[in-house]
This record gives structure tokens, C-alpha cells and sequence, in this order.
């Protein structure tokens, strides 16, 4: 696994929601890239400073409303596309 820096895994962790908005699939996908302690802080983390919301039992979402998702940088792009 490649070393991300906490801003880069949460730009992921934000992207994989924005794609697939499933909980369990977010976690699945980004497992290959990401652990899953580190899946799961940053979707906690996302949550508690309001950046992502959950709308059900599952379901999350990115609270576009209350702020903006970062531009994704370059490194991070070609992950994102394989997600």
C-alpha cells in the first residue's frame, strides 16, 4: 500500500462516497488502497465536521450543501478513476 498523507486518504475517502454513496461498498472498494481502521476514521472524521452525512443505516453522502469537496490533486486522480 502506497503511504497517503491524512489529507489524500480523506479526499479518497470523500470521492469513493461521492461514487458509490453504500457504506459497505465504499469500504470494500478502497480497501485495496486504504486499511480499513483508516476507511472507517476518516468516514468518522468526515461525519463529525459535518463535510459528509449519513442518510440511513448505510447510505452516505457528501454534504456539498454545508461545504465544498476538495479539487481531487493529480496522484490521486488515476485511483479515483479505478474506484
Amino acid at each position: 500500500m502506497t503511504d497517503y498523507s491524512m489529507n489524500e486518504k480523506t479526499i479518497l475517502v470523500q470521492y469513493a462516497i461521492k461514487k458509490y454513496e453504500n457504506e459497505e461498498i465504499v469500504i470494500e472498494k478502497l480497501k485495496t488502497i486504504l486499511s480499513e481502521k483508516d476507511i472507517q476514521r476518516n468516514i468518522d472524521t468526515l461525519i463529525g465536521t459535518q463535510r459528509v452525512r449519513r442518510i440511513g443505516p448505510e447510505i452516505l453522502q457528501n454534504n456539498e450543501s454545508h461545504t465544498e469537496i476538495p479539487d481531487l490533486p493529480d496522484n490521486l486522480k488515476p485511483i479515483v478513476d479505478q474506484l
